[in-house]
């Protein structure tokens, strides 16, 4: 505004001087020379000169005050919008003491001083609608399931989660401390205890920090050392191989999966673990996790120091034992370990996980059917000395090895894959008519991109004939030879297809369709949702208590054949 009053004084000088020229020209004396009218005509150009070189600075200054207006504003405008991002003043430059700016590009990622800090989560909810048995169930003259085992539409939140990672650099030092605090939550359901009449858990989804979670060092020279909770090597290395995670038809159904159940033994999340991850060194890379037991237990049927859950995803009551405990299918201690090699669009990997004293004693009771006596004994009272010295023996490692191998063709958009998986459990010759546990296990799946926006994937798992099995309620037709237990034969082989349509709105944003079939032999009893769907399906009927636990008692009928559809959105930042 200043500027603009001495641009006003200015031209008021002026044209008071032109005018003092004119009277001074008009106010001659008669005596004096005359002026010509070139002289007039010169005089007046001269005006006419002054005063279009007025008219251009006034637009001038005109056009930099609306410059500096809108600069001011835009400078204004961004301060506000820096300071909503931080809740923070933010400052541009390091020595003015900033604390918390947005790191360009797309990642939900702040500097700190000395580091950053990441956010980052994964939302899916679906429409399903699955059905326990669409064939023959051969009951085998056992009674029939209580409650629907046909369709039964369902919304499902599946495998969603928020969390935080970042590192701090250490002040000289050539590595970093690193960090992550990962929480899962449900969309669609309450959050709550975990459990189902077959089940119950006391880890609640939606407990801060019930997820992947750990804080460790790393250097781009020597990996990283972590120590927290974390999905096993062994998950993890073939986790590329999943177009389906968190949908009907997982491969967590069969692979990684021993005996069916929704627990996935060698698929899992490990508590209490320390783990190592190396660097890639010419496409090569491993990493290796301990566990140790924390159980004070020599059969591993009591809980872990500091757990809430019994290890190996089951609770105290879940093998049906009164008083309850953890024997059915609780561990000590765990080791699991990759090795993998990417090439361009190559990637193969080679992994093993061990399972330390595994407890299924109540799979022993429940072929005796000694499990539910009131007052209970400990060990429980068997009939004769080779059923107690079965129930002895049946607390063995479990172990688990897998390579697998998948290449993307960059000029079609189809990528190819399949794994090759072995499990074992290490118990004596007079065990293994039980044994559900020791078998092979194949999975193999295709993708083709259609366009940058849209992808089919199509699956097919097939878990072989175990060594053995213990039966279930409908397929305990086998008799003990002491003529008092039940258990089946091992025609529990299954197999699953599954495919799904995805369509990308954008980096973040899928919408996809699912269908998925799982073709249980006769005394088979695989599911259709293991593997992180927060509704799945499974071999039990409704019983007569809902809640879980060693009273609930619900019957598992195998040879089933379950079919389900799904769609969904998921959001992943």
């Amino acid at each position: 505004m200043l500027s603009l009053r001495r641009s006003a004084q200015w031209r008021a000088g002026l044209l008071a001087s032109s005018a003092l020229v004119w009277l001074g020209i008009g106010a001659l004396p008669a005596g004096a020379q005359s002026v010509s009218d070139a002289q007039i005509k010169a005089l007046q150009a001269q005006i006419d000169q002054l005063q279009k070189t007025v008219k251009q600075l006034e637009a001038q200054q005109a056009r930099t005050h609306a410059e500096a207006a809108e600069a001011k504003r835009a400078a204004s405008h961004a301060e506000v919008k820096a300071t909503q991002v931080a809740n923070l003043p933010v400052k541009a430059e390091d020595k003015d003491g900033w604390f918390f700016r947005h790191k360009p590009g797309n990642a939900l990622t702040f500097q700190t001083p000395g580091g950053e800090i990441t956010g980052y989560g994964n939302i899916d909810v679906s429409f399903d609608a699955a059905s326990k048995d669409v064939g023959s169930l051969t009951l085998n003259g056992a009674a029939p399931p209580i409650g629907n085992f046909g369709w039964m539409p369902d919304i499902s939140t599946n495998n969603s989660y928020l969390g935080v990672r970042g590192f701090q650099r250490i002040p000289g030092q050539e590595f970093n401390f690193v960090y992550q605090m990962e929480v899962g939550f449900e969309v669609s359901a309450t959050p709550g205890l975990k459990q189902s009449n077959s089940n119950l858990s006391d880890t609640t989804n939606g407990s801060l920090f019930n997820r992947n979670t750990y804080l460790g060092f790393s250097s781009p020279a020597w990996g990283a050392v972590k120590i927290g909770k974390t999905d096993a090597p062994y998950k993890n290395s073939t986790a590329a191989f999943n177009p389906f995670a968190g949908e009907w038809g997982d491969y967590a159904v069969m692979m990684g999966n021993t005996g069916g159940d929704n627990r996935v033994e060698f698929g899992t999340r490990i508590d209490h673990a320390i783990w190592y991850e190396s660097p890639t060194i010419n496409g090569w890379q491993f990493n290796a996790l301990y566990a140790p037991g924390q159980n004070r237990s020599w059969t591993g049927d009591n809980l872990a120091s500091g757990e809430s859950d019994c290890a190996g995803g089951n609770d105290p009551t879940s093998g049906g034992d009164n008083p309850p405990a953890c024997n059915d299918g609780s561990f000590t201690d765990a080791a699991s370990a990759n090795l993998s090699y990417t090439n361009g669009g190559f990637y193969a990997t080679a992994a093993g996980e061990w399972h330390h004293n595994v407890n299924r004693q109540s799979d022993i009771t429940a072929i005796y059917g000694v499990g539910l006596t009131f007052p209970a004994t400990v060990p429980p009272v068997f009939a004769n000395a080779t059923e107690l010295a079965q129930y002895n023996a049946d607390v063995a490692d479990e172990w688990a090895a897998k390579v697998g191998a998948l290449y993307r063709f960059a000029s079609t958009g189809t990528t190819v894959g399949g794994i090759v998986e072995y499990m074992q459990r290490d118990v004596p010759a007079f065990l293994q008519f039980q044994d559900e546990r020791t078998r092979w296990g194949t999975w193999a799946f295709v993708t083709q991109e259609f366009t940058k926006k849209d992808n089919v994937s199509v699956g097919w798992a097939h878990a072989f004939a175990a060594v053995g099995d213990p039966g279930q309620h409908n397929s305990s037709t086998l008799v003990t030879p002491d003529g008092i237990g039940a258990y089946a034969p091992n025609q529990n082989q299954a197999d699953m297809v599954t495919a799904n349509y995805k369509h990308k709105f954008s980096e973040n944003l899928t919408w996809y369709m699912d269908v998925a079939a799982t073709f249980n032999g006769p005394s088979a009893h695989y599911d259709l949702g293991a593997g992180g769907r927060g509704v799945t399906t499974d071999c039990h009927d409704a019983s007569l208590i809902a809640s879980g636990g060693a009273f609930a008692s619900p019957h598992c009928f195998t040879g089933t054949t379950l079919v389900g559809t799904s769609t969904g959105v998921d959001w992943r930042f």
